[in-house]
């Protein structure tokens, strides 16, 4: 199977790549999976080009173990070193990217060993379990982190600016747009 140059030739193939730049001017390169113009304001649904992970440290002992997601910077640039050099080992490459960390490379199959289910307690919303798939564990200062891939695509919603530039959708924003995006994904499909 070959790659066409054409998009339009290839349904599969993203339209295009755009960059997501955070407040602390760290970039995300993403593949534009889909866009969308609603009242002249083009919408884009986005997809990270490397896989994004999550690191989780493991507290307690036994049946009483729990893995917290480290979402702290101050801690994540502390074992980010160790974590890259645990994942150089499997090829891939660890990066502190926007939004999310991510890994280059390519990630190895999927065992069913090695998956962990995340249940997401949200008082609010009735989330979904999320499957993550291990990649490596370590240990800093004699704590266990682990580090997981989502097996479901991380995808981000952003509206195109005036001057070209993506901006990521605030909650309320996204809720008023996801009915427009759903109804035109529907569509696309039919």
């Amino acid at each position: 199977m070959f790659s066409s140059p054409y998009p339009e030739e290839n349904d599969n193939a993203p339209a295009g790549s755009i960059t997501l730049t955070d407040d602390k001017e760290r970039s995300l390169e993403c593949y534009i999976e889909h866009s969308l113009s609603v009242d002249e304001q083009e919408y884009v649904l986005l997809l990270p080009v490397d896989s994004p992970v999550e690191i989780f440290a493991w507290q307690g002992d036994g049946e009483e173990e729990e893995a917290i997601l480290v979402e702290d910077d101050a801690t994540i640039d502390e074992i980010f070193a160790t974590a890259q050099a645990v994942l150089s080992e499997q090829n891939l490459q660890l990066k502190n990217t926007a939004y999310a960390l991510t890994v280059a490379g390519e990630l190895p199959p999927v065992e069913e060993s090695e998956l962990f289910t995340l249940e997401i307690e949200d008082e609010d919303e009735d989330l979904e379990p999320e499957q993550l798939q291990l990649l490596a564990s370590f240990y800093y200062e004699d704590q266990e982190y682990a580090i997981y891939t989502p097996l479901d695509p991380l995808l981000f919603f952003a509206r195109i600016s005036a001057t070209g530039t993506p901006e990521l959708l605030s909650p309320e924003e996204f809720r008023k747009v996801q009915p427009l995006l759903e109804e035109h994904l529907f569509n696309e499909v039919e």
